[in-house]
């Protein structure tokens, strides 16, 4: 070829084989993730046929561990954060400290160094960003409370692998006694200065600037103008953190994130951003399983059995209990556990600084990729028994964790209005003010509060979810509005409306004959497209004005 294509080759053999073996794994009816993994054996340098270059993937995984946690900031905000710290903070702090001493024991009884041991055990104590937050994103539980211990814990945990990896060089470098004493302390000191100055920044500077630029993108118009800046933010802001404050990418992309969710324009933010997260996050899994070796499984299989144990077992004990000590209830110490029962990117950082001070065996960093492979692999199992579990015990409290909340004169489910935007708004205020029952299903919560201002019973969630649908009531309505703008998602709901409720009138909002065609076809009743009822009111009007 003329010119270098190992970064269009890496992506296409990602992505064209992740799509490959996700939808054999979609057929099996098994979580698509194994399948992405199994994509990253496939193109990775330890099977025969097409490599991938493996530094590269990695760093685009990098990329989709950014848009993840960036999406997940646009969802939070800094009350939601403080209101877990007292149990985000000592639990995620003893939780390491329980992972270690398991991961130090293990090393020391393969014979290795105190120190070797002690940064395996580091290594198996911290859990994958990009696989929490997809668990907890598949099942609509970031913005409950056991998705907020669960992001607050990760954050802490991305702050202790922040401070291992600026210490581990001072403590293990070419340097005598007293150098190691001395340059520990000041990089210590020197971590700390950097991140207060950090969130210093972000809530100074940043979080005056970061709104208004995205504002005035906003009233330029240009979708695609705005689609940029959303991205240049996220990653900017993400990349600016690592090089000038020495924080970690998902950090800074965090940070970002929380500063514009609270504007206005946060669910449109996280709407631009949604398929480029998706295609980085399956490209994270492909370069886990491009690491992965399978001799090792043969070679080394106690071992491998035994860092298993400590990431699936040892860490999920040790995180139920001590989510159980501050008296949380047993779902969600449930939840939290089986969340922290994997490890990935930040080990894999860990492992390699590891063996490149001399510190770490290679056979360790062999060990914690056969762990995080197994663990990632073994992830969505013990989510979907841990669901089972909860509603097993509690059938009152949907897994799922969306919230229903009542506004003070309760309405019946008569009408349904999903979507409280500027459409459903006027829809909402008209409905209400005629003091008729009405049932809002909204995902963001400024518009589920003002709907609940305006006297409607609300229900925050997906409403694309069947379960979101039956608890407002949908099969004993009689109407159901859907104001969302979005064709395919508005699809989605009609069709399971119509299953749940065969009698029920739908009318949905469209902006295009593809769209009317689509849901009608779906089982809509009437359709109403803007820009042809905006055409009609118009040409009304010009008839009017000249008879």
């Amino acid at each position: 070829m003329p010119h270098d294509t190992t970064l269009i080759g890496t992506i296409v053999a990602g992505l064209g084989v992740a799509f490959l073996m996700g939808a054999l794994a979609h057929r099996l009816k098994i979580s698509p993730i194994a399948g992405y993994l199994l994509a990253g054996i496939l193109v990775g340098p330890f099977t025969p046929g097409f490599v991938a270059d493996t530094g590269l993937a990695m760093q685009l995984a990098e990329i989709g561990v950014i848009l993840l946690m960036f999406g997940v900031g646009l969802h939070f905000s800094f009350k939601d954060l403080l209101s877990v710290r007292k149990i985000a903070v000592p639990g995620a702090t003893l939780q390491i400290a329980v992972a270690t001493a398991l991961g130090t024991m293990l090393g020391l009884w393969l014979g290795w160094s105190i120190a070797g041991s002690a940064v395996f055990g580091l290594a198996l104590s911290v859990a994958s960003t990009v696989v929490l937050l997809r668990a907890l994103q598949a099942r609509d539980m970031v913005e409950t409370e056991k998705g907020r211990i669960a992001v607050g814990w990760l954050i802490v945990e991305d702050l202790v692998m922040v401070l291992a990896l600026v210490l581990l060089p001072a403590m293990f470098g070419d340097r005598g006694d007293e150098g190691v004493s001395a340059g520990l302390l000041q990089s210590a000191g020197i971590v700390l200065v950097k991140v207060v100055g950090f969130a210093a920044f972000m809530f100074l500077i940043a979080r005056r600037v970061l709104p208004w630029v995205l504002h005035w993108v906003a009233h330029s118009g240009s979708r695609e103008l705005f689609r940029l800046a959303v991205l240049a933010i996220a990653l900017g802001v993400a990349f600016g953190a690592a090089v000038m404050f020495d924080v970690s990418f998902a950090l800074g992309a965090f940070f970002a994130g929380m500063i514009l969710g609270e504007t206005q324009l946060s669910r449109r933010a996280a709407e631009e951003t949604l398929p480029l997260r998706d295609a980085f996050a399956v490209l994270f899994f492909v370069s886990v399983g491009m690491l992965f070796d399978p001799k090792v499984i043969v070679e080394q299989p106690l071992p491998v059995i035994a860092t298993v144990a400590i990431i699936v077992i040892g860490k999920s004990v040790a995180a139920y209990a001590l989510v159980r000590a501050f008296g949380h209830k047993s779902q969600t110490a449930l939840t939290i556990s089986v969340s922290l029962a994997q490890i990935g990117e930040f080990s894999f950082i860990l492992a390699g600084l590891g063996v490149g001070l001399g510190v770490l065996p290679e056979t360790g960093r062999d060990l914690i990729l056969a762990g995080s492979m197994l663990s990632i692999l073994f992830n969505p199992i013990l989510f979907t028994l841990a669901v089972k579990r909860i509603r097993a015990d509690e059938p009152i409290e949907e897994p799922s964790g969306d919230i229903v909340e009542e506004a003070p004169e309760p309405c019946n489910a008569g009408v349904v209005l999903i979507g409280y935007g500027r459409v459903g708004s006027h829809i909402g205020s008209m409905i209400c003010g005629r003091g008729e029952g009405l049932t809002v299903i909204e995902d963001q919560k400024d518009m589920a509060a003002a709907a609940r201002e305006a006297g409607a019973t609300v229900i925050v969630g997906d409403a694309t979810k069947e379960s979101i649908l039956r608890q407002a009531g949908l099969d004993e309505a009689s109407t159901l509005l859907i104001a969302i703008p979005e064709g395919v998602e508005a699809g989605a709901i009609v069709r399971r409306a119509r299953a749940i409720n065969p009698k029920l009138v739908i009318v949905a909002r469209a902006h295009s004959d593809e769209e009317v065609s689509d849901l009608v076809r779906r089982g809509a009743d009437h359709v109403v497209m803007a820009e042809r009822e905006t055409a009609s009111r118009m040409a009304e009007r010009a008839m009017l004005t000249r008879a």
